[in-house]
Order: C-alpha cells, then structure tokens, then sequence
C-alpha cells in the first residue's frame, strides 16, 4: 500500500517492465497478469468525485476516446494505463493542473493524518483511565512515552 501516488506509479511501471500488467486493485492488493514487457505506461489521477458520478463517467470516457484505459478505480483513484507503442501521456500537462492534483492529494492525507491523530489522542486517553484504575502505572508510563 502506497502513501505516495509518484511511487506508486513509478512501481507499476516498474511492474510492467518486468512483464506484469496491473488489471486491479482493492485496499492494499494489486492483481497483475503476465503480458509483455513494457506493454503499457500506468498514470494514477484523484478526481473529484467517485467512479459512479457523471463527471468521473465523463472524465473516463473522453480518457477512452483518446486511447487511454481506465484499469481500476478505488474511492476517487482512478489507475490509467496506455500502450507505451502509442507513446507517452500526461493526465497533468500544465503547471494549473499539477497544482490543482497535488492540493487534492495534500488534502486527501490531510484529513487522514487529522483523523489518526484524534485516533492517538483517544487512546491515550482511554490508556490512562483504565491504566490509572486498575493501577497498571508502569503500563500508562509507557503508553506515553510510546
């Protein structure tokens, strides 16, 4: 499972290089099938909205018309692929766009670094009243300092 989307890529085409396609993806599994090395390029975007809403529908159908597939999806990641025989492509071409991507995905890890610290926060709490009642001191100690 990646945190960084540039890695990811890179390691899927890195995949495809080896001769392994990737063909899907749900929570932290990618599924890949044996094809020719370096068949296809790999392009991940985050859309504003799910694979279900007209937009995305619309955004993957005119990536289609111009020859790219969309390979999978996961909540608003949507996994691009193109024949690397048809030459390269970018889902981001100008400077607005890779600004715009990246305020996405920097909010994105935003509200998950957000939840995870109220996440800390609780079982901190939740560690110090049940190690202050049942007097496992050393065990709260620690729970701080962990």
């Amino acid at each position: 499972m990646f945190v960084n989307f540039e890695k990811e890529e890179k390691w899927l085409n890195d995949m495809t290089a080896k001769g392994l396609n990737f063909v899907d993806y749900s929570f932290a599994r990618y599924l890949f099938k044996e094809g020719t090395p370096g068949e296809y390029i790999y392009k991940l975007e985050l859309l504003d909205q799910l694979p279900s809403y007209p937009e995305s529908k619309a955004y993957i159908e005119l990536m289609e018309e111009t020859g790219v597939e969309c390979v999978s999806t996961y909540s608003r990641w949507f996994y691009f692929r193109k024949k690397s025989k048809d030459g390269p492509f970018d889902l981001n071409s100008d400077y607005s766009s890779c600004i715009k991507r990246d305020k996405k995905v920097a909010s994105l890890v935003g509200i998950f670094g957000f939840l995870n610290l109220i996440l800390a926060i609780l079982n901190v709490i939740i560690g110090l009243i049940v190690g202050s009642k049942n007097g496992y001191s050393i065990y709260t100690f620690l729970l701080l300092i962990g």
